[in-house]
């Protein structure tokens, strides 16, 4: 994978614009811009779609080369002027991939999980998965075809996607004069706000000509209200990507005839039956049992996430270097360290099993690496052992579960 080592450095970047930006919220007294258990949710979806990323990001950069190489319609050389016509060109396809992304259920449940966030910080904006990724490169697939060089596409989709971080802060208030041109803090926090003025509106991502020109655009007014309209009751990993997806079947399921299971899957999210979610959280045990209670020991999470981050961070800079079974260990445990964090935050008691896994894992993987994977039994008979001579259980949950009551 060609100059993918840079990337290694996107995470500790990420968690030194966070600290600057949650240090100045303090300073400003602005306590409220952070939620704990929002931002470790919003970090983990951010860890899990960069360590997966680097499985099918060279995919995405081939598929350009490809469609650039056999298919392109033009021969656009590189220079100041095609490069200016390149990033307005950029921004028009996202306006049409995001505003469809909002208009279209399918779409939808791709990039419902960047909207869960109830707060607007540096933390949200790292709310993307690789279904979004995936879906959102089918439309970029449009620049090389055209005819725009593949390697400059690259290079503007991350110039692209470094501006867009930026605008998710609450710390810069609007910019009336800017705003005619360039989207803000402000112009984007409208398009995160769940209030019904602000619904679909804002989709530009650089520019704001798109949104006024396709009337969408929305100035901020009230102080809106992050999130969604109706909100995920849940913090866990695995249901926050996959729960839209279970919405539409259950959608499809209900209805009779090519028309309407067509619009189950393609209609707009405005005619979601808003009674399935609630039904389906019932189903599938997702519902926040104690909203106004949060984790004691939250320092065990913070070394979680500091540990997938390190992890993230050495596996993205010797990832071409490793072998396949390396990858797999890697993105196993990283995925099921990010499972376990947000079942800690919903007190989930099978956790402990989890954490039994992770060890199998860890121990199996060591033992492979030396050669003595005939021994694999061994860790685990010791693992049932001291559970059943120091009741580990017990002390995990009396220890790790512990709960005090929310501000």
């Amino acid at each position: 994978m060609k100059n993918i080592n840079f990337l290694a450095f996107a995470m500790p970047a990420f968690f030194l614009f966070l600290f600057l930006e949650y240090k100045l919220a303090q300073r400003r007294k602005k306590p409220e811009i952070f939620n704990y258990e929002s931002s470790v949710s919003n970090i983990s979806i951010g860890i899990a779609e960069r360590l997966i990323n680097l499985f099918v990001a060279a995919s995405f950069y081939q598929l350009y080369y490809l469609i650039y190489d056999d298919y392109r319609l033009f021969d656009i050389p590189s220079n100041a002027l095609v490069w200016f016509a390149l990033i307005l060109a950029t921004d028009f396809v996202w306006y049409w991939y995001h505003r469809l992304g909002h208009e279209v259920n399918f779409f939808w449940a791709a990039h419902i999980v960047h909207h869960h966030s109830e707060e607007f910080n540096f933390t949200a904006a790292a709310r993307i998965t690789t279904f979004q990724a995936v879906i959102r490169t089918g439309f970029w697939c449009v620049l090389p075809f055209v005819g725009f060089h593949p390697s400059m596409v690259i290079t503007m989709l991350i110039v692209h996607g470094a501006y867009s971080f930026f605008t998710h802060t609450q710390l810069i208030g609007k910019i009336k004069w800017l705003e005619y041109v360039f989207v803000t803090p402000s112009v984007h926090g409208v398009h995160h706000a769940s209030d019904e003025k602000y619904l679909d509106k804002n989709y530009g991502d650089m520019f704001t000509f798109w949104d006024r020109l396709f009337g969408t655009f929305q100035t901020e007014e009230e102080k809106p209200k992050y999130g969604l309209t109706h909100p995920l009751k849940s913090y866990s990993f695995l249901w926050q990507h996959f729960h839209y997806y279970f919405e539409i079947y259950e959608l499809w399921k209900r209805s009779s005839g090519f028309k309407a299971r067509w619009n189950a899957v393609f209609g707009s999210p405005a005619d979601m039956d808003q009674d399935i979610r609630p039904i389906l959280e019932k189903r599938f045990l997702q519902d926040k049992a104690a909203p106004n209670q949060r984790l004691r020991f939250k320092n065990y999470l913070y070394i979680q996430l500091g540990i997938c981050t390190l992890i993230l961070t050495v596996f993205t800079y010797y990832f071409d270097y490793l072998e396949l079974y390396d990858k797999v260990f890697v993105l196993s445990l990283v995925i099921i360290t990010l499972i376990n964090c947000g079942a800690l935050l919903e007190q989930r008691k099978w956790i402990y099993y989890l954490e039994y896994t992770r060890l199998a894992m860890i121990s199996t993987y060591f033992l492979y690496e030396e050669g003595l994977l005939v021994f694999f039994f061994v860790p685990i008979a010791i693992m049932i052992f001291a559970e059943q001579l120091f009741s580990l259980s017990k002390i995990y949950q009396n220890t790790i579960l512990q709960l005090e009551t929310s501000e």
